[in-house]
């Protein structure tokens, strides 16, 4: 099973905001309309997927396992760290020549301020200063980012400008679709998800 799929992240001056379509396809199948491509790995950290299903889901299975262990040891993970530490664990599979298929984005909070990287199936870690996005749909969604992101913009207009985004990718593109749209927004405060009846409101 794999997800065609959108996702997009947003930095914005308040917080970061991740979201994902919830379409997973086998081949030309919809083999679910209400697939989870947006995750917790902390409090203050999220993670979105796309490629594989089951890689996706074992290496976020795994990341917040490794991600448990060194805030045992070490304290409060950072963004940067736990992008890196991703990166450290896709490597390593890619190196024995069975790669993890997948694209992730890995977007939090803390003291360096709202942050989002993307994470490559070989495990290069990229930083993005403003959005990034992965998935078959995300040159449409690209489109509307480039279009209408500010760099003052806030947590509540990020969750719009995502919604317009992913909204723009299921109507064009054939493997992003499913029921909703899944939204998170990271602030100081924490993660937070987006009901389904706010969520209609901002798909409208």
């Amino acid at each position: 099973m794999k997800t065609g799929t959108t996702t997009v992240a947003l930095s914005c001056t308040d917080g970061v905001v991740l979201a994902a379509d919830q379409k997973a396809t086998m081949g030309n199948l919809v083999a679910s309309k209400k697939a989870k491509k947006v995750f917790e790995i902390t409090n203050m950290i999220g993670l979105t997927i796309a490629g594989s299903v089951g890689d996706a889901q074992a290496v976020t299975r795994l990341l917040k396992a490794e991600v448990q262990i060194y805030e045992m040891q070490e304290g409060p993970i950072t963004t940067k760290a736990a992008a890196s530490l991703l990166g450290m664990l896709l490597r390593t599979s890619y190196k024995s020549f069975v790669p993890e298929l997948v694209q992730l984005i890995v977007g939090g909070v803390d003291e360096r301020g709202s942050e989002v990287y993307s994470v490559t199936l070989d495990g290069a870690v990229m930083k993005e200063d403003d959005y990034t996005f992965t998935g078959s749909g995300s040159p449409i969604a690209l489109g509307v980012l480039e279009d209408s992101y500010r760099s003052n913009l806030t947590v509540e207009g990020g969750m719009k400008l995502v919604a317009r985004a992913i909204k723009a990718a299921r109507e064009r593109d054939v493997y992003s679709g499913g029921l909703s749209v899944d939204i998170a927004t990271i602030t100081k405060d924490g993660i937070k998800w987006i009901p389904e009846t706010e969520m209609k409101k901002l798909l409208s």
